[in-house]
């Protein structure tokens, strides 16, 4: 009798994996079934949310549904991802997660109202190029700049919006021997408005909301953080080289595309190779480089590594800056 009762508990139990697993595969095969929300933790303009609204017009026509980008913008991107992480599992709610919202913020912010651990890695979507610049009647070169900042120690403003851009300005300061003042700012369209209204002497962020403005002569762009091709701005140079610093090395912000943790695997794999299908394409390829956004992708468990790496890379040298979130 016992063992009877047993096999027909087993047997039971297999029915309903059965059933579970039948439905997982039915949801996945018919996703998308209704719009797809990408939250953007930025407000609109910068490089995070231009590549969101070139994939999200990708993954439209791929999905014949329709793609609605939200930007929730706040807290070092912790508004949107928070938003996010407490979403349903579905696959009908992703995230555009950079290196602050997966890396910096961790290390950066003893009371996060997120974990790492919250996010399903689904693929990166891009690596991008942020460049130092200044107002149109700023220093002309980045010697200029480092001079105008050992003569007027404490008196000169620097910008950021995010910890990776924060982070580089800090790191240049210092092997500068620069002493500046830095406003903090919520995006890239802050950062913008700041330099035109004079508020900063110059910031640190990423191309693609600064490009037009830099084109018409009312910012100047003194070097790029990395040695990536940049057709746009070809006559800018390296930091590291033409500050004759190479410790500063390669420094380039990235993002990826993540949904809730205990999203269905099936729908997750789903959306990556659709994310890889819009990265690999030629035209929104062509759309992004000259704004510095190189797109690219992975699988799930690679951006779960590169995550892990880059926390290991950065954790030592955040920590060793001093920089906060609290």
């Amino acid at each position: 009798m016992i063992v009877r009762r047993a096999l027909a508990v087993l047997a039971f139990a297999a029915l309903g994996f059965s059933a579970s697993a039948q439905t997982a595969d039915r949801d996945a095969a018919e996703f998308p079934s209704r719009p797809v929300r990408i939250v953007v933790p930025f407000p609109a303009g910068g490089p995070t949310d231009v590549l969101a609204r070139f994939l999200g017009q990708h993954l439209s026509e791929q999905w014949g549904k329709g793609v609605v980008i939200e930007n929730r913008p706040g807290a070092n991107s912790a508004i949107g991802a928070q938003a996010v992480a407490h979403a349903q599992a579905d696959g009908y709610t992703l995230l555009m997660a950079m290196d602050t919202t997966l890396v910096m913020n961790p290390i950066a912010t003893s009371q996060l109202s997120y974990k790492v651990a919250d996010f399903a890695p689904i693929s990166m979507a891009a690596v991008n190029t942020s460049v130092l610049v200044v107002p149109a009647n700023g220093p002309k070169t980045v010697q200029e700049l480092i001079a105008k900042g050992r003569a007027n120690p404490g008196k000169l403003n620097y910008g950021a919006g995010i910890i990776p851009t924060r982070l580089a300005a800090i790191l240049f300061n210092k092997q500068a021997g620069v002493e500046a003042t830095f406003v903090p700012y919520k995006g890239s369209s802050d950062v913008v408005q700041g330099l035109l209204d004079g508020s900063i002497d110059y910031a640190v962020d990423g191309i693609a909301p600064h490009l037009a403005l830099i084109k018409d002569g009312k910012l100047r762009a003194l070097a790029k953080l990395n040695n990536r091709q940049l057709d746009s701005l070809p006559g800018v140079e390296p930091l590291a080289q033409v500050a004759n610093m190479p410790s500063l090395g390669e420094m380039s912000t990235w993002v990826g595309v993540v949904a809730p943790a205990g999203t269905p695997r099936a729908i997750v794999d789903k959306i990556q190779k659709s994310v890889a299908l819009a990265t690999q394409d030629k035209a929104m390829q062509s759309k992004l480089l000259p704004l510095g956004i190189v797109a690219v992708n992975s699988t799930p468990e690679e951006f779960d590594a590169f995550v892990k790496s880059e926390t290991a890379k950065w954790g030592p040298v955040l920590r060793e800056s001093g920089i906060t979130m609290n």
